[in-house]
């Protein structure tokens, strides 16, 4: 396959020799080229495996403002490549396939952003982290699941805010703070699958069994559940208490590390709720996510690319609200 063909495919799928040991490889690799690998929870097992480390959004931007690697292995979606080389504009960021997007970054356009910016001057814009560079750049500070309370609480009560793009979140976070924002509509395809009649068939199969879910679901599924917060909270939460049963609702990528760190633990998944007729997604996985492979990881690695690149303009306005939440999250 030529390099242009590559390039319109977005991933370089060249074949390796039978019996390869990918994982061996790209080890090997990271050594030669100083590299790391960055992994996020919803990725594949064997990808969390093989990184140098990982981790939920705000860890994984720590660690790429920390890293002193001279190449940074995004294993994620497309916003978290962004972000690090936002934040590590002289290294060389590489994203496994161009093509793992966001549903959630993709609900919010920066032409939309910029238009509703201007329909509610005098509003500050708090902004997910799953957003693009560009939306960034349009954002008076960033946070993650795992943070937002934290920051948000640290503006007057008074403040006017837009919070974007997603609707659960921003809600979630409008209940616990008593404010209240402006939301954007959008939403992850993911948790806005997990339904309060799918908690309750588990709960009656264990009844002891407790609830942890991602503050992306929708009120209802949060109303349900014993704990509420981001992958990290949740994954804290089940080591600190490794003797109970747990109801997972969030991309079931989390379980491999979940079941690493409390192997005597059981987990059970919340799968998806399918529409009355029949038509819906029977996972409950990211299908961005698992677009990351070893093989992609290996041929990114050998041909240093496909690398992410951001607009100097764009990165130097974008990386002023990750900052500030940096800041703010010490």
């Amino acid at each position: 396959m030529t390099k242009q063909e590559w390039i319109n495919k977005g991933f370089i799928d060249e074949p390796v020799a039978e019996g390869t040991d990918l994982k061996a490889e790209i080890r090997r690799l990271c050594k030669e080229k100083d590299a790391i690998v960055l992994a996020h929870y919803y990725t594949r097992g064997e990808i969390q495996e093989v990184a140098d480390f990982i981790g939920d959004s705000l860890a994984l931007a720590r660690k790429a403002a920390e890293t002193e690697a001279k190449i940074i292995v995004m294993c994620g979606v497309h916003f978290m490549a962004e972000t690090c080389k936002i934040l590590s504009p002289e290294k060389l960021v590489l994203a496994p396939d161009l093509n793992a997007g966001c549903s959630l970054a993709d609900s919010c356009r920066a032409d939309d952003l910029r238009k509703f910016k201007e329909e509610h001057p005098g509003f500050k814009v708090v902004s997910y982290v799953n957003t693009t560079a560009a939306v960034k750049a349009l954002t008076d500070v960033v946070v993650t699941s795992g943070n937002a309370k934290k920051i948000v609480d640290t503006f007057p009560k008074d403040e006017k805010i837009i919070f974007g793009p997603d609707y659960n979140l921003g809600s979630y976070i409008n209940s616990v703070t008593g404010r209240d924002m402006l939301l954007w509509n959008g939403g992850c395809h993911v948790h806005e699958r997990f339904s309060v009649a799918e908690i309750a068939k588990l709960k009656q199969e264990h009844p002891e069994a407790l609830v942890l879910a991602h503050p992306e679901c929708k009120g209802p599924v949060l109303a349900a559940a014993d704990v509420v917060g981001s992958t990290a909270v949740l994954l804290n939460y089940a080591v600190a208490n490794p003797s109970k049963e747990y109801i997972v609702a969030t991309e079931a990528g989390i379980l491999h590390e979940m079941q690493r760190s409390c192997p005597d633990t059981k987990f059970y998944p919340v799968p998806p709720e399918i529409s009355e007729g029949g038509v819906g997604c029977s996972c409950n996985e990211c299908d961005y996510m698992k677009m990351n492979t070893l093989l992609k990881i290996y041929n990114a690695l050998k041909y240093e690319w496909p690398s992410v690149e951001v607009d100097e303009d764009v990165a130097r306005e974008a990386v002023k609200p990750i900052e500030r939440m940096l800041d703010l999250s010490k």
